[in-house]
């Protein structure tokens, strides 16, 4: 158990380092679609600038409004980066960790709960601009979830295993990604949807909203809500190597892991927010039914299979 917990320490130290890289890698994304340099000034080509913004923000004085509900506004940007984390044990490295059987119901479950802290942030704040970007925050990510779970079932029927263990070993000569790549493109924009990432960051959207759930956060609380976010980001892209990319521990899963980074990345530079009306529509006229009728196709397609 010490050393388990001692790895699980150190991989939550590479996450965090990671997460600081990849805000740098994002400015610097945006800076060249936009015909710029990005962060260049600290250290040589803006290396140091994560860390220099993590000091500047935990070192901020903390305001918060009187009128707060001061307990579930302080602790909900804690909920929401530790949940973050939490869910990095699901992840089969060599090092151990554990084999989850129920491996993807648990990662369901635990992406379900982002839900409450992102709604009593909204809520706690106490104005009406975080409600309201809470209230929309938490509409999307539940319509989502829903898209995202029967995407999984459809795996599940063909493979018969609930464990990431299982799906790496499934996938040692053939991509589960031949066989079910609609519902893998299905998958990555239900989760770009449940990251609240651009095209679809209605729980932040600055045009009308001024940040949204968090507009009442500074200093260590919107770093945490900023580090939750991008940890996020890293998971989600290392679950969908292993649904449909093959996730053997190797270089070129860190290279696959950084290539869905990188898509998530050049969306919020390529896209415009889409409407909030539309998004929904998306999510329970399109996304949903074509999910559905694609878990009825593959439940017979396995039926079929083991008759003949």
């Amino acid at each position: 158990m010490m050393i388990l917990l001692f790895y699980y320490l150190i991989l939550l130290i590479c996450v965090l380092v990671s997460v600081a890289f990849i805000t740098l890698l994002e400015r610097k994304i945006l800076g060249y679609m936009q015909v710029r340099k990005g962060p260049s000034k600290v250290g040589m080509s803006g290396v140091l600038q994560p860390f220099s913004d993590a000091i500047k923000l935990f070192s901020k004085e903390q305001t918060w409004s009187y009128v707060s509900n001061y307990l579930m506004y302080f602790f909900s940007p804690v909920f929401m980066f530790f949940m973050s984390l939490f869910l990095w044990v699901l992840i089969p490295f060599d090092s151990g960790f554990f084999d989850f059987k129920f491996g993807f119901f648990f990662f369901l479950c635990v992406i379900s709960l982002g839900v409450y802290p992102l709604m009593l942030a909204g809520w706690s704040s106490n104005s009406k601009y975080s409600l309201l970007g809470g209230l929309r925050g938490v509409a999307q990510t539940i319509s989502y979830e829903v898209s995202l779970a029967l995407a999984i079932l459809s795996f599940i029927v063909i493979i018969s295993e609930l464990s990431l263990e299982e799906f790496i070993e499934f996938q040692t000569s053939f991509y589960l990604v031949y066989f079910f790549f609609m519902l893998s493109m299905v998958w990555i924009v239900s989760c770009v949807a449940e990251m609240n990432r651009t095209p679809f960051d209605f729980a932040e959207g600055e045009s009308e909203l001024v940040s949204g759930f968090n507009v009442e956060y500074s200093s260590g609380g919107f770093a945490l809500l900023f580090l939750g976010e991008y940890a996020m980001i890293i998971l989600m892209s290392s679950v969908m190597v292993v649904l449909f990319l093959g996730g053997l521990m190797s270089l070129i899963f860190f290279f696959k892991v950084g290539f869905f980074i990188f898509l998530i990345l050049w969306l919020r530079g390529t896209f415009p927010r889409y409407r909030y009306d539309k998004l929904m529509s998306l999510a329970w006229k399109s996304i949903l039914p074509f999910s559905l009728h694609m878990l009825f196709l593959y439940m017979g397609a396995k039926v079929l299979f083991e008759i003949f």
